[in-house]
Parts: C-alpha cells; sequence; structure tokens
C-alpha cells in the first residue's frame, strides 16, 4: 500500500473515530523515516481535529551507556536488547487506560540519550503513534506490546536507500567516511534485516 500523508492522516481519523484511546505502531528499519513521518502524520491528524494526536517514540526507550557498558553492549546500542521494552510495555499499559497524563522519554540523539519525562501524554490525546524499529518483531520480550496496538503500519524501504541513508547520518555525526560505512554495514544493517524478517505482518505495508 502506498497511501499519501494526507490519505494516511484521514484513515487513521476514520479507524479511531469513537475511541476513547487508539494507539498505532509505526514500525520500520532504522533510516525508514518513522520519526520525520510520524511526527508529519501526528500534524496532519491534529490539523484536522486540534491537539488529538501524539507521538510516542521507542528511542526514547534506550538503556543510557550506564547501563550497557557494563555488559559490552555499547557497540551495539540500537539493537533490540539494548531497549527497555518493560519500561515501554508499562508506559502503554498506562497509556491506553486513558485516566491520567503518561510522561515519557524522549532520545537526544546529538547527546546519545534518554531525556526522562520529556513528552507529555494527555487524556485529549485520542490518538497516540507509537514509532520504532522493532514493535513489530516476533521475539520475546517485543512480542507482548502486541496486545497493545489497534493498528499496525510497517514502513518498507529498499536496502540501498537504507544504507545510504544510514551513511549519511552518521557522516553527519561526525564519523570519518569508512567509519560510517562500517557502522551503516555491520551495525545498523544487521538491525533492518531483522526488522524485515523477524517482524510480524502490519495491518498495513507503507511503501
Amino acid at each position: 500500500m502506498n497511501p499519501n500523508i494526507h490519505d494516511m492522516a484521514a484513515h487513521l481519523l476514520d479507524v479511531a473515530a469513537g475511541s476513547e484511546r487508539f494507539i498505532v505502531a509505526l514500525a520500520g528499519p532504522p533510516a525508514a523515516g518513522k520519526s520525520f513521518l510520524s511526527e508529519w502524520l501526528c500534524r496532519e491528524i491534529n490539523e484536522r481535529q486540534s491537539g488529538i494526536a501524539a507521538v510516542v517514540p521507542m528511542d526514547g526507550y534506550h538503556f543510557d551507556n550506564a547501563v550497557l557498558d557494563p555488559q559490552g553492549l555499547v557497540p551495539i546500542k540500537g539493537a533490540p536488547e539494548t531497549f527497555d521494552v518493560d519500561g515501554l510495555h508499562q508506559d502503554l499499559v498506562r497509556i491506553r487506560r486513558a485516566d491520567k497524563s503518561v510522561a515519557v522519554p524522549v532520545f537526544d540523539r546529538p547527546l546519545d540519550l534518554a531525556r526522562a519525562g520529556g513528552r507529555l501524554i494527555t487524556l485529549e490525546h485520542r490518538i497516540v503513534i507509537v514509532e520504532g524499529n522493532y514493535l513489530l518483531l516476533d521475539q520475546a520480550p517485543w512480542m507482548a506490546l502486541q496486545e497493545l496496538f489497534d493498528m499496525t503500519l510497517l514502513l518498507e524501504v529498499p536496502d540501498d536507500v537504507l544504507e545510504a541513508r544510514l551513511i549519511q547520518r552518521w557522516l553527519g555525526m561526525g564519523q570519518d567516511h569508512q567509519g560510517a560505512i562500517e557502522r551503516a554495514r555491520h551495525k545498523d544493517m544487521l538491525n533492518a534485516r531483522l526488522i524485515k524478517t523477524a517482524s510480524r505482518p502490519p495491518d498495513i505495508v507503507w511503501r
């Protein structure tokens, strides 16, 4: 399926009509455009019905380097085991309950750390878009998230496009050209292939 952003916003408003809370998972590999599209989709929805949509970024649930370093996991930060999945699950349960505001963390990429309480999901936010790499991963403990989503979307982007974007991302973060290629090919693309081969079928594949 290849809807434009306007059609997707209209579709979500339609299927979420009457719901006190409607949670959408927007998954996809690194550099697929999840953050950009989720924020754009949120704006499009809010332009139609002011203030009803918000985004919860999965990256806010990165374990801090102080936790990863003793386990030797800093070099693979971004892999499934480097996220606080239980924390994400608990926050989504609270968000689904829709009885009070819920503070969620957001990831500061330049600082390479999560900021606790960086965003507030309020009762006004009927449509909550959760965006992240592993939301549809069909492996424990990630599969426990599935029951919390009302709709699932998976971004589909060709590998060559992902690799080019990832190299540019690393260059923009100060890596030299060879270092950027190494990180893209031997770190991020491994995670991308896992997502493409081990995710549950989504409700909508967004190309």
